[in-house]
């Protein structure tokens, strides 16, 4: 049984409304008569037992509650720590669950991040009578100090939540200190992914824009609104100090030599120094409470000569 079909965003017919109700109407009838008496959502009041996690940042906070006993389920993004995904069945990438996997899990609670879906699975789920908590993805130091606190809200663990939302408050308080001290902001470009020579970068209102800004520098693609790609002309007009790439990513992953080689980049103060920074992606752009530390230590890439100091409260790597 395929439950994904029913919502693919590949080619082919896809059901008028009418049919799409119907299947999942249907789908759903075999999904709970194969689960049984064995699935039901917590009593009200009830500490949730049995959580999947769908979003990398929310394993990551469960994790650093000490709450991962509690967790059965987490999606493909939860890269940290390494052991959540050794250990915790794999419900698929957080933007193609399988519902399948979900419901198979017996969860007392499914944990989503903004975006996780797709919609239909996500309906599916709530049709089933699965008990979910939708998690603001915010990246403002006051959104992620929120989104610790709403996933411990939702745990019943509301006591380590703000313990650890306070850590973590206090780190980006240590390090908007730091960037006060930067007196001339460097241009950072991040690219996520060079294919085809067409260059994907992170504009405004995304997260690679945030954890610049959180970092001190400047971003070069703020013209552009998210993630889309960006004219060699603009490249070369934007300058930049330093380009910005996750590290360990696989599907994307391009050489300093083979970037700064292109024409967009090969004229760029980025490209005479060298200057290209690696990051792995989850500790970069996740927005948890590592972030304060993630921002530090790519401001200290940025600004080598500052010897930027290590944040005293902020969650290590």
């Amino acid at each position: 049984m395929r439950l994904r079909t029913l919502f693919s965003d590949g080619p082919g017919r896809r059901p008028a409304g009418g049919e799409l109700s119907a299947a999942i109407g249907l789908t759903l009838l075999a999904v709970t008569s194969l689960l049984g008496p064995f699935f039901a959502g917590p009593a009200h009041g009830q500490t949730p037992q049995r959580v999947v996690a769908v979003g990398g940042v929310i394993t990551e906070v469960i994790y650093a509650l000490g709450q991962q006993e509690r967790l059965v389920g987490v999606d493909s993004t939860s890269q940290f720590p390494p052991d959540a995904l050794r250990d915790k069945a794999n419900v698929g990438y957080v933007r193609a669950l399988s519902v399948e996997g979900v419901l198979s899990l017996r969860p007392s609670l499914v944990m989503l991040i903004d975006g996780a879906g797709p919609p239909g699975a996500v309906s599916l789920l709530s049709e089933a009578g699965v008990s979910l908590a939708r998690i603001p993805d915010e990246t403002t130091a006051d959104g992620v100090v929120t989104k610790i606190e709403a996933i411990g809200t939702a745990l019943g663990a509301a006591e380590p939540a703000s313990r650890l939302a306070a850590q973590t408050r206090a780190g980006f308080a240590e390090l908007a200190t730091l960037r006060s001290g930067i007196a001339k902001p460097r241009r950072v470009l991040f690219v996520l992914s060079v294919q085809n020579g067409r260059v994907m970068v992170g504009g405004r209102n995304s997260s690679a824009d945030a954890i610049i800004r959180h970092a001190g520098a400047v971003n070069v693609a703020d013209g552009i609104e998210g993630y889309k790609t960006m004219t060699d002309e603009a490249i070369m007009a934007g300058a930049p100090d330093v380009v910005l790439m996750m590290s360990h990513n696989v599907n994307h992953a391009t050489a300093p030599d083979a970037l700064f080689a292109m024409p967009a980049f090969a004229e760029t103060p980025a490209a005479r120094q060298k200057r290209l920074i690696a990051m792995d992606g989850l500790y970069l752009l996740g927005f948890g409470p590592r972030t304060p530390a993630a921002a530090r230590d790519l401001m200290a890439a940025i600004y080598p000569e500052a010897s930027i100091p290590p944040l005293k409260t902020a969650q290590a790597q």
